[in-house]
């Protein structure tokens, strides 16, 4: 071997020479370091072969709700069948009521030009938005305001009636089928005597004074009127024949035997779902600005119903029942907007 191969050996053995002095130094240094974190109670998680250089914000197993919220079935999920079919369309007829049954309507004109959505949101699949996620538990049942056992078909008659302010389709007409097969659909996997959470409305506190009509014009006026307009009108563009937004008052409204005319219905109606974007828990109003509001709306001039036949037993009617005759002394203007503890507690004696 010459010298200048020797000095490659040297310089090579230097090198790794180096390498191992340095491993040792940092091994020390680890094993001080973890020594360190054990003496002082120090938690560490060491780098794994499956990390990346994105962590995960993902837990585990993800924290479940108490109770899951209803959700109504997938309308995709129909099958492309005469029972699907029929289905379908009884969606159209809840979500664009005025465009076949409305006073411009392609099939019959016998309505008032609201659509049923306009009262159960998103054709009655809203969570807290009126929905239909019970009425195939619950139909048939006995109804006190009519004194009789109702069944589906009955039911979307009155709403016919009273929302709608017009005619119901006749029982066996193709309209009239495909609606409950919809909305009886809407309401599968829940069972009797099941109250899913979502169903129906939001409750809220009643106050201690009467629900006021001039307060809740105010509050009509800042976060209602650029919608329903400022006589209540609602809103329609040229050539169509569904609202954009629907009226609240006036003769193209819902009547006063309908169930939004109850000032207790209104308030917890518009309370989770008014003004626009308002979620059950996001609300946009309080509880007594969804009072005043409700107040002055039902304060407003709408289309009369006959409602001589309602209530036949009258100590069921609904403490805000804003019609007499009563069971107890109180007013019909206390009955309609309160205070309602007073009446309360006249029923528990």
């Amino acid at each position: 071997m010459n010298l200048n191969q020797e000095n490659e050996v040297v310089g090579f053995l230097l090198k790794i020479s180096n390498v191992v002095g340095l491993s040792a130094v940092a091994v020390i240094l680890m094993l001080g370091i973890v020594m360190f974190l054990e003496l002082t109670g120090t938690k560490v998680r060491l780098p794994t072969l499956t990390d990346t250089s994105t962590p995960s914000t993902t837990p585990a197993v993800p924290p479940q709700p108490a109770e899951a919220m209803w959700q109504a079935p997938n309308l995709a999920s129909l099958p492309a069948t005469p029972e699907g079919d029929q289905i379908r369309y009884g969606r159209e007829m809840v979500a664009h009521t005025a465009k076949y049954l409305g006073p411009e309507g392609s099939v019959l004109q016998i309505a008032n030009g609201m659509n049923c959505q306009n009262c159960h949101l998103d054709a009655g699949t809203k969570p807290f938005g009126n929905n239909y996620s019970l009425v195939a538990s619950t139909y048939p049942k006995f109804r006190a305001r009519s004194g009789t056992e109702e069944d589906v078909v009955k039911r979307v008659t009155d709403c016919f009636e009273r929302s709608l302010n017009g005619q119901a389709p006749k029982p066996d007409s193709k309209e009239m089928r495909a609606m409950v097969a919809y909305i009886n659909w809407v309401g599968t996997g829940v069972t009797t005597n099941e109250s899913p959470k979502g169903a129906g409305l939001v409750e809220i506190a009643f106050l201690d004074r009467a629900a006021s009509s001039v307060l809740g014009k105010a509050i009509y006026a800042q976060k209602c009127q650029v919608c329903h307009g400022d006589n209540g009108q609602g809103m329609k563009s040229s050539g169509n024949p569904e609202y954009i937004y629907p009226p609240l008052w006036g003769d193209d409204s819902y009547n006063d035997g309908a169930g939004l005319y109850r000032v207790s219905t209104f308030a917890r109606y518009v309370k989770a779902n008014m003004p626009l974007g308002a979620t059950h828990d996001s609300p946009l109003l309080t509880d007594e600005e969804a009072w005043d509001l409700a107040a002055y709306v039902n304060s407003m001039p709408r289309p009369k119903k006959d409602i001589s036949r309602d209530w036949p037993d009258i100590s069921k009617k609904p403490i805000d029942h804003p019609f007499g005759p009563y069971a107890d002394g109180f007013s019909e203007a206390q009955h309609k907007y309160g205070p309602y503890q007073l009446i309360i507690e006249a029923r528990k004696k």
